[in-house]
């Protein structure tokens, strides 16, 4: 699951004390790093502070009981809770970083870019890292000046999951509502809908916006920004046409708050979830969502296919996390070793196996794990167990989404540049601006934010 948008916004509020980190750019090794010696077989001993990693179920902890056995002379302790990323970047520019971090892929670049993190060439190669086996979206997402910089782990794609009964009354079918013909998702909301305003009682489709903006874009042939991450491209005709039709899926229904007070009043981790309940025909979501229905609704109709883009194809924005090395911590070697554990195929796989018993012992499905390890998402896959349709059809679906993946590219404004998009998402929704004139105010915020980082990092080289 995407961690919540503060978290990632957090980066552009940095303290001045942040700002004034070690003067390394891109391309130079932190302090930490120079005397770091990485070889797959040395014995490595010393202490190894982990933040932001507070996995407590068997997937996280069958990972770390594997990894802690690659550094049997490393004294491995986990700083409690969720990262924190103003105590992580106040730790770096006091020089007491913690040995590794925990943090979402689409933070990677802002961090990088301001020295706080370590590029880890040196690394990869000598704790042979196979990062040929991960997957291309996610490691794209780590990888800023043609250096890698975290170690990704997690995928999360989207599904498209539908109310099967509400379609089928309606003469409908998933097909209609897949976001392969923008049109027909028009019509089927607008068929699906039940009441307006703020007397709601079915929503027909909900395009998820402001968070899943990216996917439509994409699926329409916007990229948002350039494969280099230099130049936004907010103001695309091709993106502008998105959000009109995305926006304007929620004023076929009495305006995105009567949608957003609806969905927000659904039980959506419960029994009487939206799906279950009737409440709800259809909209992409987070693959772990299908656990969670099968979970407390396994007798709710449901069908599922892939988010498709315009021409038909499979899509799906990955986000997940990654493991990377602060500026300036010691024992950068364990660290290293720590990444290559947790994300190795071994590790994976005694973290299938630890799931696989506990869903046999609960006798529910064991319904896969997106890795962002590749070769570890397909030995997985053949785990999986069946629970019979629908439910069978969105493991299928799920793992077509995770072969079809995108992400948008690391760059050193990050946050600032999701925070120009949003806002001009939330203006639109809010009828406070038109699609055209709120992304291209986005798009002169996101590119002078974007010539400033890598002008600093330009600078620098």
């Amino acid at each position: 699951m995407r961690a919540p948008r503060t978290l990632a916004l957090a980066v552009a509020g940095l303290t001045t004390a942040a700002l004034t980190l070690s003067s390394c750019a891109v391309g130079t090794a932190g302090a930490g790093d120079d005397n770091a010696s990485y070889d797959r077989d040395a014995e490595l001993s010393g202490e190894l502070s982990v933040m932001g990693f507070s996995g407590v179920d068997e997937v996280a902890t069958s990972r770390l009981e594997y990894t802690k056995g690659l550094l049997s002379g490393v004294n491995v302790s986990l700083i409690e809770g969720e990262l924190d990323m103003q105590q992580f970047l106040s730790a770096v520019a006091t020089g007491s970083p913690p040995a590794i971090v925990y943090a979402n892929r689409d933070q990677i670049g802002s961090l990088a870019a301001r020295g706080a993190i370590l590029p880890l060439d040196r690394c990869i190669e000598g704790e042979q890292i196979p990062t040929d086996s991960y997957v291309d979206a996610a490691l794209e997402q780590v990888t800023l000046g043609g250096q890698v910089y975290g170690i990704p782990e997690f995928n999360s794609v989207q599904v498209t999951m539908a109310n099967s009964a509400l379609l089928e009354q309606a003469g409908l079918s998933i097909e209609d509502v897949n976001g392969s013909d923008w049109d027909a998702v028009t019509a089927a909301t607008e068929t699906l809908t039940r009441g307006t305003g703020g007397s709601l009682s079915v929503i027909g489709f909900d395009s998820k916006l402001p968070e899943f903006f990216p996917l439509w874009a994409r699926a329409n042939g916007a990229p948002l920004i350039s494969d280099d991450g230099r130049t936004a491209m907010l103001d695309d005709p091709a993106a502008v046409e998105a959000l009109e039709w995305a926006a304007g899926i929620y004023d076929a229904q009495g305006g995105f708050s009567a949608v957003k007070a609806y969905r927000d009043s659904a039980d959506f981790f419960g029994s009487g979830n939206q799906f279950a309940s009737g409440t709800l025909g259809a909209m992409p979501m987070e693959q772990w969502y299908i656990n969670v229905l099968n979970d407390v609704s396994p007798d709710a109709p449901m069908t599922f296919d892939a988010v498709r883009d315009r021409t038909g194809e499979p899509l799906a924005y990955a986000s997940g996390s990654a493991w990377a090395i602060p500026a300036g911590a010691e024992n950068p070697e364990a660290a290293c070793r720590f990444a290559r554990g947790m994300t190795s195929l071994d590790a994976w796989m005694a973290a299938a196996d630890a799931r696989l018993t506990a869903r046999e012992a609960e006798g529910k499905p064991f319904t896969g794990i997106l890795t962002g390890n590749a070769e570890a998402d397909a030995a997985i896959r053949e785990l999986t167990t069946s629970a019979g349709e629908p439910w069978d059809s969105g493991i299928d679906a799920m793992y077509d989404a995770n072969d079809h993946t995108f992400s948008l590219p690391a760059n050193p404004a990050d946050a600032e540049f999701e925070t120009a998009l949003f806002d001009a998402i939330n203006r639109v929704l809010n009828d406070q601006a038109e699609p055209a004139d709120a992304l291209a105010q986005a798009q002169r915020t996101a590119q002078d934010a974007l010539d400033a980082g890598w002008a600093a990092i330009d600078g620098e080289q």
